[in-house]
């Protein structure tokens, strides 16, 4: 698909995704979901940057004009148009944001009226639809039948309360002091609110959006700063979140950054111990640690590997009756209380375990070691499909020959080819990294 990556749309806003082309996409998107209205409402937030007002403002213009009637919310986490979509009948909900990526990037998520990620073959629907020049201007509403738009301005007391929710009536967080990085973005308001309302006493970080700062040296991709404050401020724990709040870091008492294979497996044990681990299993993506399958083994809880991303994630959960899984890069699927990850409501579960383990965050965030893994990305030219390259198959069977677990995949976003390597022996991973490297960079930008 040309359009459609990963994780929705996503490009430089002003270029990939110009006003024109979130028109017509958020008309396509209307004429598929008309199929199966019965509100006749859709919901529409995003997080903080700039461009969303103009993304916003062209999406609401491309559904009124396919007959849609738009609920904004304004700036709230991607989990939270997730949850609301559903709880206010909507019949989809559209998250504007990029997620990770810096301030210039923007993106739009899409959502059924059950709150799910679309699937891929729905996308490739929307997409046939936007291409279609007379389906589109069929479907134009006239008179009484275009759409009209409302903004809603009470719905952030909602989705707190269902986050609360997620932590048992009986326990509160009073005597814990929780740093928090919301990375200026779409969680700087609720975030706050919700640990507050439970009692911790909360420092902020990076919580003054300005439009462009969102993700700047902050956030889940840059929780070293939240260490360091987390270690000066004597605090308990910290959680760092990405700008749309769907990603969480958490760093230790003694500022050190946990790893998000061992955070799955700390959550797997919670919620097994709490009798709460659905099918006694979890979901992770082909990046974990084979270190993680390894002990969840030994927990006796069964791990099931899927592609990145956390529509996968899900969609596994889904069919294997599950209710808990992620991803390494800190997407925390807690399925009993969410439709996708949400930094919030794991950071309530690590709060959770952590109060009832009465031990230091150190000690619980560090269940096993990892295996030596690498992760390089390369530019390139152009995205040559793999089994096309020469010499592919062959350095995949010495790879395997010698223990070592590969990972080989394009970018759904960006010109990247992204390798991993994974084995017992280090130093024998670190050879072979440099020669896929330079093996890649001959075959890709030769």
């Amino acid at each position: 698909m040309e359009l459609f990556g990963t994780d929705g749309v996503r490009g430089m806003a002003g270029r990939k995704l110009t006003a024109e082309v979130v028109l017509r996409l958020a008309m396509a998107a209307g004429i598929y979901f008309k199929k199966t209205a019965v509100t006749n409402k859709i919901l529409v937030g995003k997080d903080t940057r700039k461009s969303g007002y103009m993304i916003e403002n062209a999406l609401i213009s491309g559904l009124a004009a396919v007959g849609f009637d738009v609920r904004q919310i304004g700036p709230m986490p991607t989990p939270a148009i997730a949850f609301l979509t559903e709880d206010l009948r909507c019949d989809a909900g559209i998250m504007i944001s990029a997620s990770h990526n810096s301030y210039e990037d923007n993106g739009i998520k899409f959502f059924d009226k059950r709150g799910n990620k679309l699937s891929e073959k729905i996308e490739a629907e929307i997409e046939a639809i936007f291409q279609d020049d007379e389906l589109i201007a069929v479907n134009q509403a006239t008179y009484m039948d275009i759409g009209q738009t409302r903004r809603i301005d009470d719905v952030i007391g909602r989705y707190i309360v269902h986050i609360k929710n997620s932590l048992p009536k009986s326990m509160t967080l009073n005597g814990l002091r929780v740093v928090l990085d919301v990375a200026n973005g779409a969680a700087y308001k609720v975030a706050p609110t919700v640990f507050r309302e439970l009692g911790a006493d909360v420092i902020m970080m990076n919580d003054k959006p300005d439009g462009r700062n969102i993700n700047e040296g902050c956030g889940a991709l840059h929780p070293d700063q939240l260490g360091e404050e987390v270690r000066r401020l004597r605090a308990d724990i910290g959680f760092a979140f990405d700008g749309d709040a769907d990603r969480i870091v958490v760093v230790d008492e003694k500022g050190q950054i946990a790893d998000g294979d061992k955070l799955l497996a700390v959550l797997a044990c919670h919620l097994k111990q709490q009798d709460q681990l659905a099918n006694n299993g979890v979901v992770a993506t082909v990046m974990s640690n084979q270190a993680l399958e390894d002990y969840l083994m030994k927990k006796k809880i069964n791990l099931y590997r899927c592609n990145v991303g956390d529509k996968f994630v899900l969609e596994v959960m889904q069919k294997e009756g599950l209710n808990f899984g992620g991803e390494q890069s800190g997407h925390v699927i807690l399925r009993d209380y969410a439709k996708t990850g949400d930094a919030l409501a794991a950071a309530l579960q690590v709060v959770a375990f952590l109060l009832k383990s009465n031990k230091k965050a150190s000690e619980l965030l560090n269940p096993f070691e990892l295996y030596p893994q690498l992760l390089r990305n390369i530019k390139i030219k152009k995205k040559i499909p793999l089994d096309k390259i020469e010499g592919f198959d062959e350095m995949l069977k010495s790879l395997e020959a010698e223990h070592i677990r590969p990972l080989i995949r394009y970018s759904g976003t960006e010109n990247l080819l992204r390798l991993l390597l994974e084995g017992k022996d280090g130093p024998l991973v670190n050879k072979r990294m440099d020669e896929l490297l330079e093996f890649f960079t001959k075959k890709l930008n030769g």
